[in-house]
């Protein structure tokens, strides 16, 4: 439930809209998550230039499917080589996975 009500906060339309969202979600789970409301609070300024972005450009920087999707593939190929010749055995079997 934290977690949907946080996506509330970084879901929305606006800045403005953002900040009320993260009052409302300060007074309903503050007492619970303390720590993490206030890393919130501390970094609002840096998290908060994220609205400048368009709607589809923000979907992209909080969703990492992708980025994990692609994390997944080259684990999947390095995994099976206990220790690699050099770093350009490495290198070619990443491209190769590419």
């Amino acid at each position: 439930m934290f977690l949907k009500d946080l996506r509330l906060v970084y879901q929305t339309i606006n800045k403005e809209i953002a900040e009320i969202e993260l009052d409302n979600l300060e007074l309903k789970w503050g007492n619970k998550y303390p720590i993490v409301i206030k890393s919130w609070r501390d970094n609002w300024h840096k998290l908060s230039n994220y609205f400048q972005f368009t709607d589809a450009i923000r979907r992209i920087i909080y969703t990492t499917n992708t980025v994990e999707g692609y994390h997944r593939q080259i684990r999947k190929v390095t995994k099976n080589k206990g220790v690699f010749t050099n770093d350009t055995a490495l290198e070619k079997l990443v491209y190769l996975a590419y």
